[in-house]
């Protein structure tokens, strides 16, 4: 069966917030503002339903073989996360948390926020297809630069965008943690 990579629609949420938390883990915590897997999750969840944040179904693509979940991609410009992440920011205040987000682009940069297949598909070239994916997307918006951080212990996942074409440009702190930054130029 043929694997189709499409946006997200609201309803895949539940599926989706549990690769997003496998992802991104501690980052979860703050943009979530909770602290509990569960709490996380159903926030993520929440989040994923709505159109006025980086984790909005808008901004996350899914690869898809016939109605299994294989794997997601998150992606957004570096210019417009600003006024979503304000949007993030005021919504946690709301609910009484103090948090900060981090920058993780470039303005002009178009960016992987996150990227993750299921653990039941991983090693099929689900990844790869994701970032080609991202790359298409990043040239159809009119976009030379495609970027991403990698945590420096995933050497795994920092051999494979390299193998893609990705090099690091330059340190990055997301959560107080070190991160390289990857551009691929377009």
């Amino acid at each position: 069966m043929e694997i189709i990579i499409r946006q997200a629609r609201p309803v895949e949420a539940i599926k989706i917030a549990p690769l997003i938390f496998d992802a991104i883990g501690e980052i979860a915590n703050r943009l979530t503002g909770e602290h509990e897997e569960d709490a996380i999750l159903n926030t993520l969840t929440e989040l994923i339903t709505r159109t006025d944040n980086r984790h909005s179904y808008l901004n996350t693509h899914v690869a898809m073989q016939g109605d299994q979940l294989l794997g997601i991609v998150v992606l957004y410009d570096g210019l417009s996360v600003k006024a979503l992440d304000a949007n993030l920011m005021a919504w946690l205040k709301e609910k009484k948390v103090a948090a900060t987000i981090d920058v993780e682009a470039h303005d002009d940069e178009y960016y992987i926020d996150t990227i993750c297949v299921a653990p039941t598909a991983r090693g099929l070239g689900i990844g790869t297809k994701l970032l080609a994916y991202a790359e298409q997307i990043a040239r159809e918006k009119g976009y030379t630069k495609l970027s991403l951080n990698v945590e420096l212990e995933k050497e795994k996942a920092r051999a494979l965008y390299e193998r893609v074409g990705f090099v690091i440009t330059e340190p990055w702190t997301i959560i107080d943690e070190p991160f390289h930054h990857m551009v691929k130029t377009l």
